[in-house]
């Protein structure tokens, strides 16, 4: 695998996840960084997901990426700004974190692979597409993500315990 299929397969794993999030939130493209044999993407959301709604939100992504045959590897319970880490069957790390403001941020960072050129991703952001470095905070509202009461217990299934508790 080269360092343009490992972006490429990083960018899967983010699509995966971004389809799993019921509702869906706004994403855009973050920053791509290149290293000397690995490939770093990221993304950031723009829908306001509330505090009350965070534990919720990390939960179905801890699902996801349980369903998807990758291990937990550390979980910061965190009040303000939580995290979760896992790491794919194929080496490839995948955190979601929030962030200032409530913003959740997701990376992917890929093992080390043969060199290569590495093009921007190609699956379009459901939202705008802002230039890097410039995606504002949290801006569009979700009926569901940004309400300020949590969400029934009986709608959400309790997630796995994780391997770890701190990063």
């Amino acid at each position: 695998m080269n360092m343009q299929e490992a972006a490429e397969h990083a960018d899967a794993m983010m699509d995966a996840t971004f389809k799993a999030i019921v509702p869906g939130v706004q994403w855009a493209h973050d920053t791509t960084t290149t290293h000397r044999c690995d490939v770093v993407r990221r993304r950031a959301v723009t829908t306001i997901v509330s505090e009350q709604r965070r534990g919720s939100f990390l939960g179905v992504v801890q699902r996801h990426w349980e369903k998807s045959g990758y291990t937990i590897k550390s979980v910061r319970p965190d009040r303000e700004m939580p995290a979760l880490y896992a790491v794919s069957p194929e080496g490839f790390q995948i955190r979601v974190l929030i962030g200032y403001k409530g913003q959740a941020f997701f990376q992917v960072d890929t093992p080390c692979v043969e060199p290569s050129d590495v093009a921007e991703p190609v699956s379009k952001p459901n939202g705008p597409a802002y230039p890097l470095g410039k995606i504002p905070t949290p801006n569009v509202h979700s009926d569901f993500w940004s309400a300020a009461t949590t969400v029934p217990a009986a709608s959400v299934p309790p997630p796995a315990s994780p391997a770890s508790s701190e990063v």
